[in-house]
């Protein structure tokens, strides 16, 4: 049942990697709301099992499959979203790509395109087919889900870490230049978070007390508390200006 202060009825949503993890609750979470989103991700199979849980919640959803990293797929996403219903008030960039753990002088080169491909052209050109729909339709609401990685690099995830500072980056450009259109853009960037993404991270003591050190309440997130703060960024009652980055780190957001 949406509450009054978040409610985005009316207003339709895209999430992507919204198949599990943090995507997941932020599309039911937006679902919840009132909002109809479109749940996004490579395979179809896991984006129409969110779709039918949000669905028998009480909410609206469609599942649409999408890899960020073909263009191809990113063009006919929007193809859809035009034709279906002419209009798109929320878009979250929440897929990643992480294929390489390990040491940065290691780094392949299939690793390193495929890991750029996601997370840095994916990202900006689903910001630009959003834009465009948002700008054409009065306005509307981008967030990139970065990573704490961006301002300081995590141990042996080096490419990963590169490409997460650039969406920091991606979001200032479009907030500063859509902004005038009525298009705010945001970014969340989560602290260590307990995900299937980031399961390397959970399967190695040493890595995960490295990891873990220095995060302010000394532990990591569960998936469902990055999904408060996107639903602030992308309701009307976000006091948040374009550009802003947040940074939610063992559930305190910072």
């Amino acid at each position: 049942m949406p509450t009054d202060l978040f409610d985005l009825t009316g207003k339709t949503a895209l999430v992507s990697g919204a198949s599990r993890g943090i995507g997941e609750e932020i599309a039911k979470l937006l679902a919840q709301q009132g909002a109809h989103v479109i749940v996004s991700s490579r395979k179809i199979d896991d984006c129409t099992a969110v779709a039918e849980g949000i669905r028998e919640a009480g909410g609206s959803a469609e599942p649409v499959a999408c890899n960020v990293g073909d263009m191809d797929q990113i063009m006919a996403l929007f193809a859809h979203i035009h034709e279906a219903y002419g209009k798109l008030d929320i878009c979250v960039n929440n897929a990643a790509a992480n294929p390489y753990f390990g040491h940065v002088l290691d780094t392949d080169l299939g690793a390193f395109n495929k890991t750029v491909e996601v997370n840095i052209r994916g990202y900006f050109f689903m910001s630009i087919e959003a834009g465009k729909l948002m700008r054409d339709h009065g306005g509307g609401a981008i967030v990139n889900t970065a990573s704490v990685n961006a301002l300081q690099p995590g141990p042996m995830q080096g490419i990963y870490s590169m490409t997460k500072a650039a969406v920091v980056n991606m979001t200032k450009v479009f907030a500063k230049e859509c902004g005038p259109l009525g298009i705010r853009c945001n970014a969340l960037l989560p602290g260590l978070t307990k995900t299937k993404f980031a399961g390397a991270l959970f399967t190695n003591d040493d890595i995960y007390q490295m990891a873990i050190q220095g995060i302010p309440m000394g532990r990591h997130a569960e998936p469902e508390e990055m999904a408060g703060t996107v639903l602030y960024l992308v309701s009307d009652a976000s006091s948040f200006t374009n550009g802003e980055c947040i940074v939610v780190d063992g559930g305190m957001t910072v």
